[in-house]
């Protein structure tokens, strides 16, 4: 078993959060919040009447949980690949395209069971809006931090409450991830010479950012269903009753357009946000394996 890549995966994925986290924050208030408007609007909004604070909420908590969902994609999709070579009886052979696909497709389910808890904690708070910077009309928020956002959606709602909207998170993570380590391996071994062993510090950039940004956009309708799951019934009465009245609801009141509402910071956000994560975990995969070099994507075969 490859428990390197479990290691490195995990301090990637903290390093992803720290990143990408303000924009996250304006894309879960576009999705689910209506006065919200676009990016600008949310952002401007968003700083004057929670300073920068209003972008961090909630995050301490994503980052614990982001990194071991992190550790599972990366240890999982390391680990399925090789299952794959060896079940061929070739561990050195190149994994073809459709390995590499359903090993990220398998990676991005398996982190399910981990991030569904971390990640609606993570959801609620950045849809508190109270201002911090007080007023006579500033309000409590319902939620002091991450830890008593836990305790209380499990209070309302028992255990199973920490899973609302697994299943679009599921359907959002398989595909886009198996998108995800497909793009980023074949961009890898476009720009990497044959006479190389691992591509170049720039290639792995490059290749992770575009990998991010094809990833979510695969994604992004799922996310959005998702979000809204999570955070039905959080202040007022449940406007959903399930996942596809969710989604007919959703698409009748606001129309298709809605389902991509968000997929522009989500692409802004993917770019430097996974150029970080795999830099981060090239650099220590091949640190912790003796390669100075960084580490060694798959190679792909013909098929």
């Amino acid at each position: 078993m490859h428990i390197v890549d479990f290691v490195s995966g995990s301090f990637a994925g903290a390093c992803g959060v720290v990143v990408g986290y303000p924009l996250d924050t304006v894309k879960v208030r576009i999705q689910t919040q209506k006065q919200f408007t676009g990016i600008w609007q949310c952002a401007v909004a968003t700083f004057s009447k929670e300073g920068v604070h209003g972008f961090f909420k909630g995050m301490s908590f994503p980052i614990t949980t982001y990194s071991m969902t992190s550790s599972v994609v990366f240890g999982t999709y390391r680990n399925c690949l090789q299952c794959f070579s060896q079940a061929q009886g070739a561990d050195c052979r190149p994994n073809t395209k459709l390995e590499v696909f359903l090993s990220g497709m398998a990676a991005g389910i398996a982190q399910v069971s981990v991030m569904s808890p971390g990640d609606i904690v993570k959801t609620h708070l950045q849809c508190q809006t109270q201002s911090k910077r007080g007023g006579i009309n500033m309000t409590k928020p319902m939620y002091h931090g991450p830890v008593h956002c836990l305790l209380s959606i499990i209070k309302l709602e028992g255990f199973m409450g920490l899973y609302r909207g697994a299943l679009p998170l599921m359907l959002r993570d398989g595909p886009s991830y198996a998108t995800y380590f497909l793009t980023y391996t074949t961009i890898c071994e476009w720009l990497t010479d044959n006479n190389k062993k691992q591509p170049d510090c720039s290639v792995v950039m490059l290749a992770g950012g575009i990998a991010g940004m094809a990833g979510w956009t695969v994604g992004t309708p799922m996310d959005v269903i998702k979000a809204r799951l999570q955070i039905d019934g959080a202040r007022e009465f449940k406007q959903y009753k399930g996942f596809l009245h969710c989604i007919a609801e959703t698409a009748r009141t606001e129309g298709a357009g809605v389902f991509f509402r968000s997929l522009g910071i989500n692409c802004l956000r993917a770019f430097p946000v996974n150029m970080v994560v795999f830099v981060t975990y090239d650099v220590l995969t091949g640190f912790l394996r003796g390669e100075p070099g960084g580490a060694h994507p798959p190679r792909l075969g013909t098929k």
